[in-house]
């Protein structure tokens, strides 16, 4: 890997170009990953928000879904949010019939946990390993994580309210797993920190 990686983001649906620009604002080379072969182009993968069940069948559309689960099998950091959160996690709640999921955090996320679009909230989340004070979360149709592994790390949890102790952001080795979507904020500091994961540097 060169000093700068190369960073997918999964284009089937959701927020691809909002993650385009804020690690390109970072000075990271990104790219839309569709096709499999553009997966084998990338040093980390990104896995947007979006709507999880369309994600999951367009995946297998558009056979990506073998794919990334194969890479992410061999060590490929990935990085996702609120949708992305529950493709990477083992096993979920509250999902369709048939959902599939890529995999790789020992978790179980329960879709849409915090409520309606309507039900949308903002909140400040402490995320370990983040300088800088607490970042602005967004909360949209937003799942949470009910329980983790013992492998998994919990860095992040609401602290304010009813939904306090709710965990919304966890780490397993390469993997990085929000409730909330940092590419709407303007707060780069998460996706510097994937970054810097997959350098290796944290």
């Amino acid at each position: 890997m060169s000093a700068t990686p190369t960073i997918g983001v999964l284009a089937l649906q959701g927020d691809t170009a909002e993650h385009l620009r804020v690690l390109e604002g970072l000075g990271v080379p990104a790219r839309p990953v569709l096709r499999p072969e553009e997966l084998d182009e990338v040093d980390g993968l990104v896995l947007p928000g979006g709507e999880s069940t369309t994600m999951s069948k367009l995946a297998v559309r558009y056979e990506l879904m073998e794919p990334m689960r194969k890479r992410i099998h061999e060590g490929l950091p990935a990085y996702g949010t609120c949708a992305g959160m529950i493709l990477l996690a083992d096993h979920i709640l509250d999902g369709a019939a048939d959902q599939e999921t890529v995999g790789g955090i020992d978790m179980t996320v329960r879709r849409n946990a915090f409520g309606r679009q309507t039900e949308s909230f903002e909140s400040p989340i402490e995320i370990e390993g983040v300088d800088g004070g607490p970042l602005d979360a967004v909360f949209i149709r937003a799942p949470w994580v009910e329980s983790v592994g013992a492998d998994v790390d919990v860095i992040g949890q609401v602290t304010r309210g009813e939904r306090a102790g709710r965990i919304v952001a966890v780490r397993q080795g390469a993997l990085l797993a929000t409730s909330f979507h940092p590419e709407l904020t303007g707060d780069a500091r998460i996706h510097r920190l994937f970054v810097d994961m997959v350098k290796g540097n944290a």
